[in-house]
């Protein structure tokens, strides 16, 4: 018997309509655990370098965690990954909810699907009764609206679903995966999903997860419930709002905007609004969202409420997510109101909620730069929102300009030519990002926007502060009871920390520090992709209840794999380095690894290239951010070293 897994994967190949259920190597959960790890590692074995994202070659694999589904709160993650139709590398996106723990109620770890069908399709997995459907009267369906029908037609409410919506049927490059309370948006895995023809994943499932030591294992899940009550009752003083507790950033929950509306850009990204936010326009963005906001919901087993059920009057009910409330209000120049509007129509379509508002306010920027003309926008409203509904409906039916604009902003500005280069300004390999514009280089920073392989920086940001507090008395205070961090140096290189002076940005934390505390962050994030736990509660957030020193008995206790400290963050850097090595195989090198240009004001050259020069180091890479020989040994991956070899990746770099 496994435990805390399955065992088995659901392996679908939709250009014969096989379904096969195939058993797995317990042999990978001890080097990867699960989720994004073995992911990675069927990518590896199964799909070569030159695949494209729309080939039938390329996989979409959906994946619960390795402790999705059993009493841990907050272990709900389904981690979906392909080959990303805008990065041209590996993607991986992570969707809250309900459909991963079910996906293991059903008895799977993993839904690996490869092939296209001809017809629209939908996969219906029930238990041990597998069947891919017809699903030509979804076809131009919202993402909700098929969730809906797929609850109707199969007459069970406690289906969970994973669909697209017309942006993944058209192969818009930046589509979502929608999943009722959460989705998975980044990198285009939705244009896959699409691309394969089929329309949504439904499953249901009602056997059972067994975990080798229960009693430790509810010892540990009572633990972890104590400390979020602690941090509920005692939040973090000093910090933004947003940063106080723990979830996902509470955007439903509290209107105090100040911090992203005067810190982030407004439209293409290029704008900063420094005195926006006044107590008039917060009292008016709070009876809008308290006017639309129906109640604050959460994901399976967890007593967090980071999301919303939103219902704007004349609109269908839908779930928001995050910092998304403000992405379409920002490039619009707009408010709240507009906001709530807009995204529950894109929520339907299945479109990324980053980088679909900035790729909408780049074609209108190109328009009054005289770049594209009135002629490319027939029957364009004279209203900026107007003309937003106007390109959102145009995008996400490939027509017309919006055809160009569905392929995000770097390949857009490229197609258009005529000098719309200098207005991608916002992309990190070829992928938009946040819009956030910052004055001096932030070396920590530097190194996450660079060298992330998931080019998102909220997915390796979190463990360590954004900035110190302002005295050292209170960094002192702060550093008391952080029994989070992986040894005592980081309390060190926090309190040393100032705001100003010898001791701030951008040449403290110095490079080696820096390098350090980037690797601890990200190594939590890729912790928690390969259990399926929410960011939310370890990754993310300040002071978190899971942590590098509980979740070796999490594993332990869930598994009956014996893992220390040192054998889960080993295994976090064999995951992060096959993550590397996948995306080297596709071509991705040193000359890739770089924030926009103009990100901050004041850059310093020589000190970046200490900055990277350092972090290959530490990661075990060599000068071209290629994973060395001797690293992949010590991880037990002679087999990338020796594909390295074979295509003379180290002869030519």
């Amino acid at each position: 018997m496994r435990y805390g897994e399955i065992g088995f994967d659901l392996e679908v190949d939709l250009s014969r309509g096989s379904i096969d259920r195939v058993e797995t190597d317990p042999n990978d959960t001890r080097l990867f655990m699960g989720g994004l790890g073995t992911n990675a590692k069927i990518m590896w074995d199964r799909v070569p370098a030159e695949t494209d994202a729309f080939s039938p070659d390329n996989l979409l694999i959906f994946s619960s965690g390795l402790l999705c589904g059993t009493a841990a709160p907050g272990s709900n993650r389904t981690i979906v990954s392909t080959i990303s139709p805008q990065t041209k590398l590996m993607a991986y996106s992570m969707m809250g909810g309900f459909f991963a723990p079910e996906l293991k109620y059903a008895g799977y770890d993993k839904v690996i699907l490869s092939g296209k069908s001809e017809q629209l399709v939908y996969l219906w997995i029930n238990n041990d009764k597998v069947e891919i459907r017809d699903a030509s009267h979804l076809k131009g369906l919202g993402a909700t609206e098929t969730s809906e029908a797929i609850r109707k037609e199969l007459k069970d409410p406690d289906i969970q679903v994973a669909a697209i919506g017309l942006a993944g049927e058209n192969r818009v490059f930046f589509a979502s995966i929608e999943q009722g309370r959460s989705s998975a948006s980044r990198g285009g895995i939705g244009a896959v999903m699409g691309d394969k023809g089929l329309k949504a994943v439904a499953v249901r499932g009602t056997k059972d997860i067994n975990v080798a030591d229960p009693v430790k294992y509810m010892e540990l899940c009572d633990g972890v419930l104590k400390y979020i009550k602690f941090r509920g009752e005692n939040p973090i003083q000093g910090v933004p709002p947003i940063l106080q507790g723990l979830g996902s950033p509470q955007e439903m929950a509290i209107v105090d905007e100040q911090w992203h509306t005067t810190n982030f850009m407004w439209g293409n990204s290029r704008t900063r609004r420094k005195d926006f936010w006044t107590h008039q326009i917060e009292e008016k963005w709070r009876e809008s969202q308290e006017n639309v906001r129906t109640r604050l919901i959460s994901c399976h087993n967890c007593p967090m409420k980071c999301g919303a059920t939103i219902s704007v009057p004349g609109l269908p009910t839908y779930m928001m997510k995050c910092y998304s409330k403000l992405t379409y209000t920002m490039a619009a120049f707009s408010d709240l109101d507009f906001g709530f509007k807009i995204a529950q129509k894109a929520t339907e379509y299945g479109i990324d909620g980053f980088s679909a508002p900035q790729a909408l306010a780049f074609g209108l920027e190109l328009l009054e730069a005289g770049i594209l003309t009135k002629e490319d926008f027939p029957g364009m409203p004279e209203d900026t929102e107007g003309r937003f509904y106007y390109l959102l409906e145009k995008m996400v039916r490939r027509e017309g300009i919006g055809d160009y604009l569905a392929d995000g902003v770097y390949w857009a500005a490229r197609r258009i030519g005529k000098g719309a280069e200098k207005f991608d300004h916002n992309t990190i390999k070829k992928h938009e990002q946040l819009p956030l514009k910052l004055g001096m280089l932030n070396p920590v920073y530097y190194l996450m926007y660079s060298t992330g392989e998931k080019i998102n920086i909220t997915q390796i940001e979190g463990q360590f502060p954004q900035e110190p507090f302002a005295t050292r008395e209170l960094r002192e205070e702060f550093v008391k009871d952080w029994f989070q961090v992986p040894d005592e140096k980081f309390k060190k290189y926090y309190v040393d920390w100032e705001p100003r002076g010898e001791m701030s940005n951008p040449y403290y934390p110095t490079v080696e520090a820096s390098c350090e505390i980037v690797d601890w962050m990200e190594k939590m994030h890729y912790i928690d992709d390969a259990l399926g736990m929410c960011a939310g509660l370890s990754s993310f957030p300040l002071k978190p209840p899971y942590h590098i020193h509980n979740y070796p008995e999490f594993v332990t206790a869930a598994t009956g794999i014996k893992m220390s400290k040192d054998d889960v963050w080993k295994s976090a850097t064999r995951t992060r380095t096959l993550m590397r090595a996948l995306n080297v195989r596709r071509g991705m090198r040193r000359a890739d690894d770089k924030p926009p240009e103009d990100h901050w004001k004041k850059r310093f050259p020589d000190l970046e290239k200490q900055l990277l020069d350092q972090y290959y180091k530490l990661k075990g890479f060599n000068s071209q951010g290629i994973p060395t020989k001797e690293s992949l040994h010590d991880l037990e991956m002679d087999f990338v070293a020796e594909e390295f070899e074979l295509k003379g990746i180290y002869d030519h770099g």
